[in-house]
């Protein structure tokens, strides 16, 4: 028994990327973004959220604004769950108002994505990912435009550890500086938890950017740089959590209280004599 309980927990948590499993060759698309699509996309992913989230928080959105503004930005965050890339795009959109592009893995199941800013990465091989890179390589060469990217490679359970990056993000950034001078690379820490409400919370901390300028850098070395950083972030996130020290963070959207939790409000404010034998 025990050892089927942990078969099973292998396969729900692999350590091969699912176009690799599958070893399907997806056809490569570029992002499409419209302002139609777009319209479309801002409203339906933040619904989403709404209907499924009590609220959305984030703290220290300012360390956004600490990017040096002459380059583009990658913006990277921990891949837990389903919710993250929806996540990520809200930010993208609502906190830091830029021109999203999100790397996504059997994307083909999807295509209409690309109209929102999105194009698929195969993971079947090296020579397969590098059209992924190159692309946003070429993407990034803009100022005015993010990546979003989860550079962990893989869905993992939540609060895994070491956090291990793989060296996509890395080339990435040294042939950004390579061709534009520069690049901010922007963590972000996201944990879903329940706090005080019937469902639970997202809440986003944003860490300070690290501003790569330097081309000759070792990618290795820079990747690593990347994972101390980014841990740090995370496990301070869950740290200040676990103490209930959230006043820091600000709402992009908080629900309406339900009907229940207004009427359980009221009941808490009624007395009731003892003596009264109810």
């Amino acid at each position: 028994m025990e050892n089927l309980l942990h078969k099973e927990n292998q396969k729900f948590y692999s350590d091969v990327p699912p176009t690799k499993l599958r070893n399907r060759d997806e056809k490569f698309r570029v992002a499409k973004p419209t302002p139609f699509w777009r319209w479309v996309a801002d409203r339906f992913f933040y619904n989403m959220l709404e209907h499924r989230f009590f609220s959305l928080k984030i703290k220290n959105k300012e360390n956004y604004d600490k990017r040096n503004p002459d380059f583009a930005n990658i913006i990277y965050a921990p891949h837990n769950n389903w919710w993250d890339g929806i996540v990520g795009y809200n930010l993208c959109r609502r906190i830091f108002k830029t021109d999203i592009r999100m790397m996504i893995e059997e994307m083909n199941r999807f295509p209409i994505l690309a109209r929102a800013g999105a194009f698929p990465v195969n993971k079947k091989s090296a020579q397969a990912s590098m059209r992924a890179l190159q692309y946003s390589v070429a993407e990034l060469c803009d100022k005015n435009k993010s990546l979003w990217i989860f550079p962990q490679g893989i869905i993992r359970p939540p609060m895994y550890r070491p956090i291990e990056f793989q060296t996509g993000m890395a080339y990435i950034a040294k042939n950004v500086v390579k061709k534009a001078g520069g690049i901010n690379l922007i963590p972000v820490a996201v944990n879903y938890p329940f706090l005080r409400e019937d469902k639970p919370e997202v809440l986003c901390e944003v860490g300070e950017p690290y501003i790569l300028t330097d081309k000759n850098i070792d990618r290795r070395e820079l990747t690593h740089t990347l994972e101390k950083r980014f841990e740090s972030l995370c496990d301070k996130q869950f740290f200040d959590i676990t103490k209930g020290e959230i006043e820091e963070y600000e709402y992009l959207y908080k629900q309406k209280l339900k009907w229940y939790k207004k009427l359980e409000k009221r009941l808490k404010r009624i007395e009731i004599n003892p003596n009264s034998g109810v």
